[in-house]
């Protein structure tokens, strides 16, 4: 495995639990410092004393599509550690369950400015802070659901869409500086997900050669490696983790 230097500096959005958490434990795992963001200081003390890495995390608490909390957290971020060099972007929601022509535009706007808008703001502010002139990698979470139509996600699938375009256009205009991927999994047992597999995970297996669902360590791996150096000539890319979901023909329902 290959350790990064202890000077860099990672900025977690959504740590305070599941893939953001895993995320968290594997960079620091790797030498480095984190910062993590969530929207309650309690959840965010929690993974904290998980984590029990002392001075090496930060937390800060609030909205990531609050545009004063993204500036607030990334000069917090560079103030304590000196630097800002990996941005990982997990934060996300699903505001809803039901076909984009039943949904309002109140929600789907919803869904494009926690997915879409917030993740391009957090890279806006650390490429002003820090990346800009030192360089850095981004990692965006996009989903299967950005990839092909799901049953019932139709503001989510929108929105991980144009997610993973951004990506590819972000990665074009910051390059060579700064590197930008994305992570593309399929369904994680994480809590976020939990409504859909905690009742039909059975059923959902035969839908992956590998035969099991994701958890978030599975994802963090894939985030650590595009954020670090043995990645330093991938950029715009989308890197699926799916237990070999999209290569299965049979699949007849969503899964993710």
């Amino acid at each position: 495995m290959s350790v990064q230097t202890p000077a860099r500096t990672a900025l977690i959005t959504g740590g305070s639990r599941g893939i953001g958490l895993a995320v968290a434990g594997e960079l620091l795992d790797r030498g480095m410092s984190v910062c993590i963001t969530g929207r309650k200081q309690p959840g965010l003390d929690a993974a904290v004393d998980e984590l029990a890495e002392g001075d090496r995390v930060l937390a800060v608490a609030g909205s990531t599509a609050d545009p004063e909390h993204r500036a607030r957290t990334v000069a917090l971020a560079v103030e304590r550690f000196g630097s800002l060099d990996i941005l990982v972007n997990n934060a996300g929601i699903n505001p809803t369950f039901g076909p984009l022509m039943a949904t309002s535009l109140e929600v789907v706007t919803t869904a494009f400015h926690a997915n879409v808008l917030a993740p391009l703001g957090w890279i806006q502010e650390a490429v002003t802070a820090w990346m800009g002139a030192h360089g850095g990698s981004v990692v965006n979470m996009g989903s299967i659901a950005g990839v092909r139509a799901q049953l019932g996600l139709g503001a989510y699938t929108a929105s991980k869409a144009a997610l993973l375009h951004m990506t590819r256009q972000l990665a074009f205009e910051l390059a060579p500086e700064i590197r930008v991927n994305a992570v593309v999994p399929a369904l994680v047992k994480t809590v976020f997900a939990s409504a859909l597999w905690e009742d039909n995970e059975a059923n959902l297996l035969g839908h992956y050669p590998l035969g099991r669902l994701g958890t978030p360590r599975d994802v963090a791996k894939a985030i650590a490696f595009l954020a670090g150096d043995d990645a330093s000539w991938i950029t715009g890319e989308q890197l699926v983790v799916d237990g070999g979901l999209l290569v299965n023909d049979a699949v007849s329902e969503p899964a993710y």
